[in-house]
């Protein structure tokens, strides 16, 4: 399957010039995650992810992440790029998101910066934020990448795009 990336308008990164293998890169856009009022996450000093037809996925040091609000989670997943992820549950009183982040608590060579940062899932939280700008989940669940306006697809995730 050919696919045909959509042409970057001025300002954006083409997702199909990201690189594969995926690599990981420092990031001081500001990340901002809040849900049912409560700000989960406020950041500067991300990593942020980029593989080829994958919108970036932003991993937080946990100095900046409201630790007290998650707790471990039995789920792990294993990435060829960066080993094994555990994972989190947001809770907030009676409400739980189960899986809401992932983190790599040893991960590959290629991604030690990685380790002990977090990620999330932009979709079950009310809000995530790339400097002020609302992120659109990357499509199909599985991926954790955020879709901003600095990005140029298609992305990888949708019907269709399995074998991309």
């Amino acid at each position: 399957m050919t696919v045909v990336p959509d042409p970057p308008l001025p300002g954006q990164e083409s997702v199909w010039s990201f690189p594969r293998p995926a690599v990981a890169e420092a990031c001081t856009r500001r990340i901002r995650i809040q849900h049912a009022g409560v700000i989960i996450a406020d950041s500067r000093r991300s990593i942020r992810t980029l593989e080829t037809s994958h919108p970036p996925s932003y991993y937080l040091p946990p100095e900046d992440v409201a630790m007290t609000r998650l707790r471990p989670s039995p789920r792990r997943s294993l990435c060829e790029w960066k080993g094994q992820a555990v994972y989190f549950d947001l809770v907030l009183g009676d409400t739980v998101l189960p899986d809401i982040a992932w983190s790599y608590l040893r991960p590959t060579a290629a991604f030690q910066t990685l380790a002990g940062y977090l990620a999330f899932y932009a979709a079950p939280l009310d809000l995530c934020e790339v400097d002020g700008e609302r992120v659109i989940p990357q499509p199909g669940g599985f991926y954790g990448g955020w879709i901003t306006s600095h990005v140029a697809g298609p992305f990888k995730g949708g019907p269709g795009s399995r074998g991309w």
